[in-house]
């Protein structure tokens, strides 16, 4: 058991990591492992809630633009149609969306929010922004525009290196298929 106070292993694990290990490891990990830790507390944050992480990808983008086909909430999302699909299912049982098709075009499937999945927005929002806050504690906010010009650059020089490989990232299945064959 971790004494009161004290970070939680995997927590202790990664700062050792980073702070005597390796200090100077690739600036991807150093992102990946902060990725993880803001998607930790939130995911803690939300599990209060009864929603998960993979849930509130979704619903945030809806709460901006409601409405979306599933295509487009999988492309804003980044992720591949038949997790969307699966979320998608999962969050119409809890009843945060319902699916709907227009009468102009039946292979469309859009996704709207229903009233509960708008109301979760101003529960949630607000865990997220805490999280946000403790991650800057104890930075200015100009260490943290020049964390957020730093890493919009990456995301910049990522996106335009994707689109000179052809912007197509092969899913695990078809990497494994090409492995053996």
């Amino acid at each position: 058991m971790t004494p009161p106070g004290a970070p939680p292993k995997e927590a202790s694990a990664i700062l050792r990591h980073w702070r005597e290990a390796v200090p100077n490891d690739r600036l991807a990990h150093l992102v990946r492992d902060a990725a993880r830790g803001l998607t930790r507390a939130l995911s803690l944050r939300l599990a209060e809630h009864g929603v998960s992480f993979g849930h509130w990808v979704f619903l945030r983008i809806l709460w901006e633009q409601d409405g979306l086909t599933q295509r487009e909430l999988s492309e804003q999302a980044g992720l591949m149609e038949p997790t969307t699909f699966t979320a998608v299912q999962a969050m119409e049982q809890l009843g945060y969306v319902r699916r709907e098709q227009k009468p102009e075009n039946r292979r469309k499937v859009y996704v709207v929010l229903t009233e509960r999945g708008q109301a979760l927005k101003s529960a949630l929002v607000p865990l997220a922004e805490d999280v946000n806050h403790i991650a800057v504690d104890g930075l200015t906010p100009a260490d943290v525009a020049i964390a957020r010009a730093v890493l919009l650059r990456m995301v910049a020089n990522l996106a335009a290196d994707e689109m000179r490989q052809d912007g197509h990232v092969p899913s695990t299945r078809a990497v494994g298929r090409r492995r053996r064959g």
